[in-house]
């Protein structure tokens, strides 16, 4: 038998698009994730077992070696300073952009700025290779809050839709990147459960190609 596969998912909405991925390729929980109070759930494949945690930790959980695949939204990967992992698949899910916004009609085009994020790694160096000097301000949540109370000249935040930033008066003034979920393996684990990872990884890529 092979040995256990663990794969480090993301709570949420990342946990919701990534589970029908793994059904086309075969691996279904046997436990209900919105339900079970289990982190370490079972699968139908004896031998692969799925962690949910906090989308932050996918990366550093892989790259130690706890789990040998995760999948992580390229946001939390640009964040990530480790180098032990391989990006394989880009799993086409949870799409969106990482973005500047300021409020309606406020120009950022300014040597000094101050830039309310939980970005804050993606943030400096966008800033830095515009030769801004940017103040960066780590906040956890409410990010479009940071303009309208005078805390920040602007955000660097995912955007979606927009709607959010509408609603509370700012508008998008630069695109950082697009973000998407990816497939994310151990760099060790790679190479000694060679086989095995190729295969899994080979079923998911099916996957995200049916689902187009």
């Amino acid at each position: 038998m092979s040995e256990i596969l663990t794969i480090a998912l993301s709570k949420g909405r990342i946990l919701k698009d990534t589970l029908p991925l793994l059904a086309y390729a075969g691996v279904t929980p046997i436990d209900d994730p919105d339900t079970s109070r289990k982190l370490i759930l079972d699968t139908n494949q004896a031998d692969i077992k799925l962690l949910v945690i906090r989308a932050s930790d996918v990366p550093t959980y892989v790259e130690y070696g706890a789990a040998q695949i995760g999948v992580a939204g390229k946001d939390v990967l640009l964040e990530h300073d480790g180098t032990g992992l391989y990006e394989p698949v880009d799993l086409k899910i949870a799409v969106c952009k990482i973005m500047v916004a300021a409020e309606n009609g406020k120009s950022i085009d300014q040597p000094r700025i101050k830039v309310a994020t939980k970005y804050v790694k993606t943030a400096r160096n966008y800033f830095a290779s515009k030769g801004q000097q940017a103040e960066i301000i780590k906040l956890y949540g409410s990010m479009e809050l940071a303009p309208i109370a005078g805390l920040a000249d602007c955000i660097v935040d995912l955007v979606d839709t927009g709607n959010t930033l509408k609603a509370n008066g700012l508008s998008p003034v630069a695109h950082i990147a697009d973000i998407s979920s990816r497939l994310v393996v151990n760099k060790a684990a790679m190479k000694i459960r060679h086989v095995q990872i190729k295969q899994f990884i080979r079923q998911i890529e099916t996957a995200v190609a049916k689902k187009k």
